[in-house]
């Protein structure tokens, strides 16, 4: 750990540039550039919005705004959106890097790294535009919403364990990265985004708030829409795992380092 953490301090301005490389690159050719960051999620918020909002609208107490359901799932797609791109970019990321990996020397940590850096500056400009949208539409967030950058923090780490450890796998045994976006897919409708859990009858309420993502949803959406704060209850759970998926990730892709050359 203690040379891991030195080879990081050596490489950070290694690690700064290809942040800054990877979102320059990554729409380069696009004319818009990084706002196609922002209006990606925010369409698909607003089509749920347009065509749910009038069916679910009134299962949404306690806001006072005839556009809650926009509120809702806007606040909702923040968390979803950096959890589910930062695993689907781990999963590839070091078979996507492969000749670099090949002709370079470099520790390979900061694969990962990079991958943080780059969706945390992505999500950063999303919340930005959501925050924009939030006063258009009348909404302003009370003082719970200093608890998103520690939600933000969280949902990252959590998404980077799992993506990193998976994204090692994934070199061994490629199915992993055909499975992932299905799973992917089924988790986004067990977890309360475009729908609040309340709706649902309790015997089955029960069963969805087994979802590991609940408390970190249903966060954002307290601190964001609510004006209440995070389930800490249920979150100190996910972030003890977080720290031992966090762990377990370091431990096997420092043990599958060289190997993964190999395989590559």
């Amino acid at each position: 750990m203690r040379d891991m953490l030195r080879a990081i301090i050596s490489y950070r301005f290694f690690i700064l540039s290809s942040v800054k490389n990877d979102l320059k690159i990554r729409f380069l050719r696009s004319k818009l550039g990084t706002l196609w960051m922002i209006i990606h999620p925010l369409m698909q918020v607003l089509i749920f919005a347009l065509i749910l909002s009038e069916v679910l609208s009134a299962k949404l107490p306690g806001i006072d705004n005839k556009y809650a359901y926009a509120l809702y799932l806007m606040a909702g797609t923040l968390g979803w959106s950096l959890f589910t791109e930062t695993i689907t970019k781990c999963v590839g990321l070091f078979i996507d890097n492969a000749n670099l990996m090949k002709k370079m020397a470099f520790p390979r940590i900061c694969l990962p790294l990079i991958t943080l850096g780059t969706m945390l500056v992505q999500n950063m400009l999303l919340l930005l535009a959501i925050f924009i949208v939030f006063a258009a539409l009348g909404h302003f967030p009370g003082v719970q919403i200093l608890w998103v950058p520690v939600l933000t923090l969280l949902t990252l780490f959590l998404s980077l364990s799992l993506g990193t450890l998976l994204g090692v796998l994934n070199v061994f045994v490629r199915d992993i990265g055909q499975v992932i976006p299905v799973v992917l897919q089924a988790l986004f409708w067990l977890t309360p985004i475009v729908y609040n859990l309340q709706i649902l009858p309790p015997a089955t309420q029960a069963w969805f708030r087994l979802n590991p993502l609940y408390p970190l949803i249903t966060s954002y959406q307290n601190v964001m829409v609510y004006n209440k704060p995070p389930l800490w209850g249920d979150l100190t759970g996910l972030i003890v795992g977080t720290l031992v998926l966090g762990v377990i990730a370091l431990v096997v892709f420092r043990r599958a380092s060289a190997e993964m050359v190999d395989v590559l």
